[in-house]
């Protein structure tokens, strides 16, 4: 079971499971992240290899081969069960404020 660190997750955490229901390397997800946020949100690499460091160990996410030494990432099973719960948790807060 998940650590309680990861009950509610920050924005740089929601936005990297987004981005391994793909497979990627760091620096891919850190270009996805900029795009999808349109610059809002970014993830710098010390962030970004502590955080998969992190759902590695927890098993959300999982090495799933290598690209000229870099490794490449996809969330697991439990990382998007992980990433649902947050996203309905996101949704009823929305509902909750009135703003859907």
């Amino acid at each position: 079971m998940a650590r309680k660190e990861f009950q509610t997750l920050t924005e740089q955490m929601f936005y990297i499971l987004l981005v391994l229901r793909q497979p990627h390397h760091g620096y891919e997800i850190m270009q996805q992240i900029d795009e999808i946020t349109h610059g809002r949100i970014k993830v710098g690499a010390g962030t970004l290899y502590t955080l998969l460091s992190r759902f590695e160990e927890e098993g959300f996410i999982k090495k799933v081969g290598e690209d000229q030494r870099k490794k490449i990432y996809r969330i697991t099973k439990e990382g998007n069960e992980l990433f649902e719960k947050e996203k309905q948790r996101l949704k009823q807060m929305l509902i909750d404020s009135g703003e859907v």
